[in-house]
């Protein structure tokens, strides 16, 4: 089981890791926002995994697209485990356990 994507954790967010080139699709599978699990602060990451470095925080409330998802390490959040990771901008994941997309599957093409 994964390490928990919420920002409280303080170890997460000091843990370094290895960069992954990986190339988003230009734009998403569609136009639609999916929102982030209420109360959460969520970290993006370089790759799918909580080993990965964290590039930022998505504030409360934020709302993100999906240019493509891949699996990568299985972590438990608010909508459940999964090793699904979703990639909201060019080279920037966040766990699928923590965006409410209505899925437990894909809901956007697999990253290259």
């Amino acid at each position: 089981m994964g390490v928990d994507e919420q920002t409280t954790d303080a170890a997460a967010t000091a843990a370094a890791a290895p960069e992954e080139n990986t190339t988003a699709a230009a734009t998403p599978a569609s136009s639609h926002r999916y929102p982030i699990a209420p109360g959460y602060r969520v970290n993006v990451r370089t790759g799918p995994g909580t080993s990965y470095r964290i590039v930022r925080t998505l504030p409360v409330g934020m709302k993100v697209p999906i240019y493509c998802q891949k699996p990568g390490e299985r972590v438990t959040g608010p909508y459940g485990t999964s090793n699904l990771w979703c990639n909201i901008a060019n080279g920037e994941f966040i766990s699928d356990t923590y965006v409410h997309t209505g899925s437990d599957g894909y809901v956007a093409p697999r990253c290259d």
